[in-house]
């Protein structure tokens, strides 16, 4: 019980700190997508901490430090992104970049209030969630992280952050493992309902 509340304290922390941090950056003569995207990253991140406060006790984890390693380095490690400088981008790369992150940030939106209390970061069980996008795949919030971290790659792109950006694809994918892994042990169910589903992209994988 300790440990959970210990946990919860560094996220929320984070999703607060993320809101004042926006909530701060409005400037004047704002071009509608850029309020768009703002206003979409504040909505997430005061979802996130809603359900951080609100969330129950998991029924199941992953043991050892490895997943919960896993976990972070897949959450916060394209966050180093803003140690590069950024790219001069031209008027139609820039409006690709914000239209990924916008999508990206919206659906993770949907995707996290479908989730609700069964939210977390590292791989725990709490409630088998299946309706909403989850209905498609398995793993919508990360497809949707994903899709916003490519439009911000756009603006930070060299050989060094696409080697940042791959390896935390490759740390959400062996995160992904884990939670199917607990969600098995947790949900006998959950065995039908992970061969009806994609992993990330219907059709495709």
């Amino acid at each position: 019980m300790m440990y959970d509340l210990f946990m919860r304290l560094p996220l929320l922390l984070w999703a607060l700190f993320c809101v004042l941090r926006e909530t701060g950056e409005f400037v004047e003569n704002e071009t509608p997508i850029h309020i768009a995207m703002r206003l979409s990253t504040i909505a997430f991140m005061l979802l996130v901490a809603a359900v951080v406060v609100l969330r129950t006790h998991p029924r199941e984890k992953a043991r050892g430090w490895e997943p919960r390693m896993t976990a972070f380095a897949g959450s916060f490690m394209t966050y180093g992104f803003v140690l590069f400088p950024p790219r001069n981008l031209s008027v139609p790369l820039e409006m690709v970049s914000t239209v990924l992150i916008l999508i990206g940030t919206v659906g993770a939106v949907v995707a996290l209030s479908q989730l609700g209390r069964s939210f977390s970061i590292m791989a725990e069980t709490r409630k088998l969630v299946t309706s909403g996008p989850y209905r498609f795949v398995r793993h919508p919030l990360y497809l949707t992280e994903e899709i916003a971290i490519v439009g911000m790659f756009i603006q930070y792109a060299s050989a060094w952050t696409a080697v940042l950006m791959i390896t935390q694809l490759l740390f959400q994918l062996r995160r992904m493992h884990h939670e199917e892994t607990v969600l098995t042990a947790s949900f006998p169910e959950y065995l039908a309902y992970q061969e009806s589903t994609a992993r990330l992209v219907p059709g495709i994988y």
